[in-house]
């Protein structure tokens, strides 16, 4: 279930909700699934992420979430807040209904790459942390990137930092926004 697509055109829902945690926590969202016997929704990626930069030139839009940089927090582009405390909590009461309405909340995760993109994107966040700790990088060449997620990197699990850090995210989520599991995108890269 994408959290944007499933409720941005539903007429019964409010205008400023619709499209948001919050408009998939409405009751009609709800009393839909529930109507078509949904017991587990698998949301697609709801981590912070960023549009690619080709996209960006070209005047489109990442619609899909697959291009993450914060995997600790909820896009705002999928809340009807603003502040970022209220973001999480509009997250945390999406969760909250679903769970009310007896439906789990599944999340498709990506742990397999960053929106740093290759060699030659943008410096975010790991790149400039420590590159050659968080990224796998090529064994005759290691300025430049393996690319086993075909989005220009991909992130090298086998290093005990960044192990930690999925398995703290991953904790984060079921302990703190109270999801009740996942599907790893691409989780054979993960396990390379």
């Amino acid at each position: 279930l994408h959290v944007k697509g499933f409720s941005k055109l539903h007429h019964a829902i409010p205008v400023e909700l619709r499209g948001t945690f919050a408009g998939l926590a409405h009751p009609v969202s709800i009393a839909h699934l529930r109507r078509i016997g949904v017991t587990a929704v698998s949301l697609m990626p709801v981590h912070y992420t960023i549009d690619e930069e080709r996209l960006v030139q070209m005047g489109l839009h990442n619609y899909w979430g697959y291009n993450p940089i914060a995997f600790f927090c909820p896009d705002p582009a999928l809340a009807s807040a603003t502040d970022r405390r209220a973001v999480r909590d509009e997250f945390r009461r999406m969760v909250q209904a679903l769970h009310a309405a007896g439906i789990e909340v599944l999340l498709d995760v990506v742990y397999n790459h960053t929106a740093e993109s290759g060699e030659d994107g943008p410096t975010i966040s790991f790149r400039g942390l420590d590159n050659a700790a968080y990224y796998r990088l090529g064994a005759s060449v290691p300025v430049h990137y393996e690319n086993h997620s075909g989005c220009g990197n991909t992130l090298d699990i086998r290093r005990p930092q960044v192990l930690r850090l999925v398995m703290d995210s991953l904790r984060y989520w079921v302990q703190e926004m109270h999801v009740d599991g996942f599907r790893f995108d691409l989780a054979p890269v993960l396990g390379r």
